[in-house]
């Protein structure tokens, strides 16, 4: 059942990717509020379905001690959401899943942990992938303004503002995945079980997680329905409950996955980002210049070699 879940959770989280950016319109500027919306929506219907009819063991301290993890997460997922509105999923989801390569070096700095020449390798070619697009953004952007094409109304904004967002994504989810390995090797052992056994902290974890989601999302909906009183639409943001779903049985089916075979789970998750590359070509037809494919290529390489050197 492992490889099961292993793959529903490569499709279910590049589906994410994919309806993400379908339902992040430029011309919103309200949209990464109302896709954590929706993502709060349903997650918080499938937690409370996990501790109600789920029969899942669960305290409101183990809500509020991993709260500073969940916090990380949510705010890397919304600079995400903000990112799509400028620049292609191809170009940003690579970024994004990039984070391993800063938590390998956090753990080098912080906590002492060796790093094997592969994983230094990965490294670096994460780390000047990202370099160089920045570069390669900012470039294509003077070039834009300068022939004043679309000026005000181009679809994905150049410059070094489209690549921020992505990289600001990388930055925190690496920051929170840090403070996770953190919780688990040296706080969670004394104080954050409670009631908790060791098989079913990874489904607590993600049932606090998704509580404090909802929590995001009814701020949102409070702020952008209530306060800013925009309406919202079936047909714009369907994608948008879409994508949460996608993203929600990703979270759901990751822990059986790892839980199953983490040896082998674990790195084919971690490259799921090379089919929302995939699905960016096939159904948004992103076309980008040889040179960005290049160095995207060589994101995703130093990508897929962390993810299985993370066994």
């Amino acid at each position: 059942m492992w490889f099961i879940f292993t793959i529903c959770t490569i499709l279910a989280w590049s589906g994410s990717d994919l309806f993400s950016k379908i339902g992040s319109r430029p011309d919103d500027k309200h949209s990464h509020l109302k896709m954590l919306m929706a993502v709060g929506l349903v997650m918080g219907i499938h937690a409370i379905w996990q501790v109600t009819i789920g029969g899942v063991e669960y305290s409101l301290f183990n809500f509020i001690a991993y709260m500073p993890v969940s916090a990380m997460y949510i705010i890397s997922m919304m600079f995400g959401y903000i990112g799509l509105r400028y620049i292609e999923l191809s170009i940003s989801s690579p970024i994004c899943n990039s984070s391993g390569a800063l938590v390998a070096i956090m753990c080098f700095v912080f906590l002492g942990d060796t790093m094997s020449p592969l994983a230094l390798l990965a490294v670096t070619l994460i780390s000047v992938g990202i370099i160089r697009l920045a570069v390669i953004e900012k470039k294509e952007g003077e070039e834009q303004r300068a022939l004043h094409i679309n000026p005000n109304s181009i679809k994905y904004e150049r410059g070094l503002l489209a690549i921020l967002f992505p990289v600001l994504y990388l930055i925190i989810d690496a920051m929170g995945t840090f403070l996770d390995g953190m919780y688990f090797d040296f706080a969670l052992p004394r104080w954050f079980y409670q009631g908790v056994t060791e098989e079913t902290v990874e489904v607590v974890c993600n049932i606090s997680y998704e509580f404090t989601f909802m929590i995001v999302g009814i701020i949102c909906a409070i702020y952008v329905l209530g306060i800013k009183k925009e309406s919202l639409s079936a047909g714009r943001d369907k994608f948008k409950l879409i994508a949460a779903c996608f993203e929600t049985l990703g979270q759901f089916t990751y822990v059986f996955a790892l839980s199953g075979n983490t040896i082998i789970a674990a790195p084919a998750i971690g490259s799921y980002t090379i089919f929302s590359v995939l699905w960016s070509h096939i159904f948004l037809k992103e076309k980008l210049t040889k040179k960005q494919y290049a160095v995207i290529s060589m994101v995703l390489a130093g990508v897929v070699m962390l993810a299985f050197l993370d066994i």
